[in-house]
């Protein structure tokens, strides 16, 4: 179980200060939990959040005891990237909790490798229920069975961790295989030389005729 300490939080005390010290603000609250503001250390949070992303249960350490959350949120400074706020939502003892978990894919889909096919996932998280002590952190998806144009996978058909239990409509695709588009050639016309010619010679005419009646007009007139 991932856990965090946290120390109440004075009010009074700014947000930069608490930074400057190596801390980040933070929150926790809950459908019976009170809002109440609290620290944690910034090094030991980054390590948590980088295991725990927002799907995972978090214990909080406070001096009222432990309490299970979840990240519900992260301020993130835009500059430099650096946590400045963070959200826990605390769950009710006893209940589930309905969370959505990101999804990711195993194994190699044969339509892909052999075929030449394109991979559409169209759920990026399957939102689920469980006991907080049951989530799992994401959901593993085997795309082994995919090996037509045209497969797909449902979330029906997920086999789901002991304890938890599917929240969207078991028809609602996760992911499915597309045929690759065929490029169209462009159509190259051939150059038809002999109407080049054609016109060159033509032109070539012209300039010669142009010549001609300017060497004339230039002619003195003997009658003159």
């Amino acid at each position: 179980m991932l856990t965090l300490k946290a120390e109440i939080r004075d009010i009074k005390i700014k947000p930069t200060e608490i930074r400057k010290a190596g801390q980040v603000p933070a929150v926790f609250y809950g459908k019976k939990e009170a809002s109440t503001p609290i620290t944690i250390s910034k090094i030991d949070f980054l390590k948590v959040w980088k295991e725990a992303g927002e799907s995972s249960v978090i214990t909080l350490q406070t001096t009222d005891g432990p309490k299970e959350s979840l990240i519900k949120d992260v301020d993130i400074d835009p500059v430099s990237g650096a946590p400045r706020h963070a959200d826990f939502y605390v769950f009710e003892k006893g209940h589930k909790v309905e969370v959505a978990l990101p999804i990711e894919f195993t194994g190699a889909a044969p339509a892909v490798k052999d075929l030449g096919g394109v991979l559409v996932q169209v759920l990026h998280e399957l939102k689920v229920e469980a006991m907080p002590k049951d989530l799992p952190h994401n959901i593993s998806i085997d795309i082994s069975s995919l090996a037509n144009f045209g497969d797909q996978i449902l979330a029906g058909q997920v086999t789901l961790p002991h304890g938890v239990e599917l929240k969207v409509a078991p028809e609602e695709v996760i992911v499915t295989i597309s045929a690759p588009r065929e490029e169209k050639e462009e159509e190259v016309v051939p150059i038809d030389l002999s109407s080049i010619e054609v016109e060159k010679k033509g032109k070539e005419e012209e300039t010669s005729e142009a010549e001609t009646s300017e060497v004339k007009s230039e002619a003195p007139n003997p009658k003159s």
